[in-house]
């Protein structure tokens, strides 16, 4: 059991009458002048948007409305509206939206208190001290973004997608209302609880059998979201399934799955490669690299994938033939990826096989020119991601 240090100061209002709170969440974390940051599309049709931006006005909140936010998020958006905020002297940012529109604003946050180019966090080149205060109204459950510490962009000149984490970016607060997200078309539905899923998957597939609390609640939290995949997906209208995928998008990546654990994240650097080059959407990224993933490093831990097998997939285990057992495990999981529409191989993911040139690319990026390696239950170098995103064809 490792020891770990459990962080988790977002304040939540879920339910029904969520979004008839934003106003005094902005006032209550000191936002006088705020950024509203927003992709476009179902925020404007629906009328979220004018609903938020007249609780601002009725409380005398000022703002300025900035849209344009894509999936995997732009750098050049983010330098935008980092000189946005500094022309209009933006106090806080309250992002309306899903995952993109939230980590947008948070590295909007981060750049707006730093002197240099906000991509020297992505790079690797800067630590954040300081950020502006981000608040969330949240329409799609998948990244978690509202309630982690981390955010994800896209330099769209170099192709290049890259992570960052810090405490400064967790936001003060997050509004969920599971209604928001009946009208989701199913493709983002699907891909956005593969993610859910993938957030929680990344830290249970761990070396470390001992913290046994933690492994419980990723295994509940695995299941529910896998039978509420086909709740939602049967009736998209169903309040009650729909409030459990919410729900579990905050809870999968806020670190209290991982507590006393060592994370993975083998596959989510391996997809932000697939994301970056070819910009698809992330959660289909991930069901289409993971299969190929766990049958390549399941050796390593077969007792871990066993327990997934048993405890998640709801499979029979066979101590005579606990590899055996595994392999069902990876592919029930498979089969669950196929039941919800994502992709189980890369060619699905782009209609085509990758070539071997876009292959070494893609491992030469991922490992950044053989330097790092990624995955912590089984570490992966260069030539094992090459391996890996040549058997996902």
């Amino acid at each position: 059991m490792r020891d770990f240090t459990y962080y988790t100061p977002t304040e939540v209002v879920f339910g029904r009458s969520a979004e008839d709170h934003v106003a005094e969440l902005v006032k209550k974390y000191g936002g006088h002048r705020v950024l509203i940051h927003y992709g476009g599309g179902s925020v404007v049709r629906s009328g979220l948007l004018d609903k938020v931006c007249r609780q601002l006005e009725e409380a005398g909140v000022a703002f300025i409305k900035f849209g344009g936010v894509v999936p995997n998020p732009r750098l050049d958006l983010v330098r935008e509206g980092i000189e946005l905020c500094r022309k209009e002297r933006i106090d806080m940012v309250l992002a309306v939206g899903g995952g993109s529109a939230m980590d947008s604003a948070k590295a909007i946050a981060y750049g707006v208190r730093y002197d240099g180019d906000v991509w020297d966090f992505f790079a690797g080149k800067a630590k954040a001290t300081q950020a502006l205060p981000v608040g969330v109204v949240v329409t799609n459950p998948a990244t978690g973004s509202e309630m982690s510490d981390s955010c994800v962009i896209t330099n769209e000149q170099e192709k290049d997608k890259r992570g960052y984490s810090s405490p400064f970016g967790r936001c003060r607060f997050a509004v969920s209302n599971p209604e928001r997200t009946f009208t989701l078309p199913p493709y983002q539905t699907s891909a956005g609880i593969a993610d859910i899923m993938m957030h929680t998957m990344e830290r249970y597939f761990s070396n470390d059998m001992d913290m046994a609390l933690t492994e419980h609640l990723a295994e509940a939290l695995l299941r529910t979201l896998k039978e509420n995949a086909y709740r939602v997906l049967a009736d998209p209208a169903d309040y009650v399934a729909r409030a459990q995928v919410m729900w579990g998008g905050s809870l999968a990546h806020n670190g209290l799955t991982e507590c006393g654990m060592e994370r993975d994240w083998a596959c989510h650097k391996m997809e932000h490669e697939l994301s970056g080059m070819f910009d698809v959407t992330h959660g289909a990224g991930l069901t289409a690299l993971w299969p190929t993933w766990a049958r390549y490093v399941y050796k390593t831990n077969v007792e871990r994938f066993v327990r997934f097998a048993v405890n998640v997939m709801g499979l029979p285990n066979n101590p005579e033939d606990p590899e055996g057992t595994a392999l069902k495990g990876i592919e029930a999981m498979e089969q669950f990826y196929r039941d919800i529409r994502m992709p189980v191989t890369t060619t699905e993911l782009l209609g085509r096989e990758l070539t071997d040139t876009e292959i070494e690319e893609l491992a030469r990026r991922c490992s950044h020119d053989g330097a790092i390696t990624v995955g912590k239950l089984r570490v992966l170098g260069r030539e094992d991601m090459k391996a890996v995103y040549k058997l996902s064809r």
